[in-house]
């Protein structure tokens, strides 16, 4: 039976995609991450673009 210490350690996070642990600033974690919220934004973008029939631009008031 393990000890107290033991039971509660935790293993070290990873990355869902990799065995690189998560890290903060320029790193292939944070890239991969940053990217794939682009990738969700501009998905959005183009929704909103095919159910108003309007550019994205007009649509949030930035153009006449």
């Amino acid at each position: 039976m393990p000890s107290g210490a033991q039971a509660l350690a935790q293993p070290p996070l990873t990355s869902a995609t990799t065995g690189d642990p998560p890290a903060f600033g320029w790193s292939a974690y944070a890239e991969r991450v940053n990217g794939r919220f682009a990738m969700m934004g501009f998905a959005a973008v183009v929704l909103i673009e095919l159910l108003s029939h309007d550019t994205f631009l007009h649509w949030a008031g930035l153009v006449p």
